[in-house]
């Protein structure tokens, strides 16, 4: 898993990006672009996993921008899964796929009102 972090500031009427501690950069003319741009810089050097990004204006002129590759626990809960069941399923075997768990039934909460709980606040 590797984390990117950049400190993103504004000049004039362009933003750049340069990693907290690395050489990594990128310059563009709108936060969206920047973005875009710094998330394939840090492709180039890692693309070992899925792509994380957060975006967090400090002030109207810079930014705190962070890009995770890998790692991701969810995903790699999901991508594990799949992985496992086209190996199953390439390999030949004749076994039935696994039933999914049956869906949890939604409780609805009743909302209690004042009179459930023994006094009024208008009383």
């Amino acid at each position: 898993m590797g984390v990117f972090t950049f400190v993103c500031r504004k000049s004039g009427s362009e933003w750049s990006g340069n990693q907290l501690s690395g050489d990594l950069e990128a310059s563009a003319a709108s936060t969206y672009e920047l973005q875009r741009k710094l998330v394939q810089t840090v492709l180039a050097v890692d693309s070992s996993g899925g792509v994380q990004s957060s975006f967090s204006p400090v002030t109207p002129s810079s930014a705190v921008f962070q890009v995770i590759i890998g790692g991701g626990s969810g995903g790699g809960f999901i991508g594990g899964g799949g992985g496992a069941a086209s190996a199953g399923a390439g390999a030949g075997s004749a076994a039935a796929a696994p039933e999914a768990p049956p869906a949890e039934e939604k409780k609805e909460e009743k909302e209690e009102s004042d009179d459930d709980m023994g006094f009024s606040l208008f009383d």
